[in-house]
């Protein structure tokens, strides 16, 4: 499989360390949440994740839509929860919540294009089977 579209950043010291593309568009310091005991104060990697993932699905959303409905991009609002838990080896794992609003459709038919959606997005796809997704799917009629 031939790649459409690869990307490289660079992570320096962990959760309290520094991230950056290797074009220069992101660079971001990350810092512990307090959450989890640490200064916070910058981003980590589960608010670059569910930025990331709702994002990617937002444009699955707008991607199974165009030749089927009439939404505009900014028709399409995703929220995207990432959480952290210990799990049973000692470590831990994700699960993300996403609440899908799409204006302009009928609740059934948001529904469907969320799960449709569900299938060509690449997160999805990427952890499907791996960590728990949780959709919510608002429309906005």
């Amino acid at each position: 499989m031939s790649a459409l579209y690869t990307t490289k950043v660079t992570a320096t010291g962990g959760r309290s360390g520094r991230i950056a593309s290797d074009d220069g568009l992101l660079e971001l310091d990350l810092a512990m949440p307090s959450g989890l005991g640490g200064k916070g104060g910058a981003t980590n990697p589960e608010q670059l994740f569910a930025a990331g993932y709702a994002a990617c699905f937002g444009n699955a959303v707008i991607h199974v839509t165009r030749n089927t409905h009439k939404i505009a991009d900014d028709d399409v609002t995703v929220i995207g929860t990432v959480s952290l838990a210990p799990n049973a080896d000692g470590g831990f794992a994700l699960s993300v919540a996403l609440d899908v609003a799409i204006a302009g459709v009928e609740q059934g038919t948001a529904e469907k294009i969320v799960d449709q959606a569900h299938k060509v997005c690449p997160y999805s796809n990427a952890v499907r089977g791996n960590i728990e997704v949780e959709l919510s799917v608002r429309a906005d009629a």
